[in-house]
């Protein structure tokens, strides 16, 4: 018997997270889309629509981000300071709306 986790597949189609084998600087990012860095100790990168900026739930991540890194970004990017099950548990209920 199977276990279906639809909130997890959902994520996948809407995230694109890089192998942590590929070089990072080789990796387009398709236009309308941003590339985040997220964890709190290891960082994975994925990437997102840029209309999720506009979003409260995600602004409220981006604040967090500024209280904590400010403008320096250690990874040379955006970098979100959560877990990653909180983010795409967040990023699959944007995708929903």
């Amino acid at each position: 018997m199977a276990i279906r986790m639809p909130r997890i597949v959902h994520a996948k189609q809407i995230l694109r997270r890089s192998s942590p084998t590929t070089n990072q600087a080789t990796i387009d990012v398709p236009k309308g889309y941003l590339a985040v860095y997220v964890g709190e100790r290891e960082r994975k990168r994925f990437v997102i629509p840029i209309s999720y900026l506009n979003q409260p739930s995600f602004q409220d991540l981006l604040r967090q981000a500024e209280e904590e890194f400010g403008f320096d970004h250690p990874m040379g990017g955006l970098t979100i300071p959560c877990r990653e099950e909180i983010f795409i548990d967040l990023t699959s209920r944007l995708g929903r709306s």
